[in-house]
């Protein structure tokens, strides 16, 4: 099967760079995406997101939480009612126009990986 060739005009070429930049300004730390694939995963305590993120700090990860909450993808709830107070970061009803592109990258990175390896 022969893959189709894509050629953008300059104007497109052009909008999918700036296009591209804004999305990767949101999304293209180190850890963004796997907080959101957390997230997304029904993890919503930060402790438990950090045991299942391996590898991230504390800080790092409350600094993720914030940057997502700036961009609308995850809301901090706070629930006083419990001794202790819980809190809990939940996806926004935005952030489920990310599942496509997470779905897609983890596409991408399965047939890379069988490329390189094989």
């Amino acid at each position: 099967m022969e893959e189709e060739k894509i050629v953008y005009s300059r104007p497109q070429c052009s909008n999918h760079l700036s296009a591209t930049e804004d999305a990767l300004y949101v999304l293209g730390g180190r850890w963004t995406i796997r907080v959101m694939i957390a997230i997304l995963g029904g993890h919503t305590r930060f402790n438990e997101l950090q045991r299942t993120i391996k590898g991230i700090s504390a800080r790092v990860l409350s600094s993720e939480l914030k940057k997502l909450e700036v961009n609308h993808l995850v809301e901090r709830t706070v629930i006083t009612d419990q001794k202790p107070v819980l809190v809990e970061y939940v996806p926004t009803e935005y952030s489920e126009s990310l599942k496509d592109v997470i779905a897609a990258l983890a596409d991408w990175g399965t047939k890379h990986k069988k490329k390189i390896t094989t």
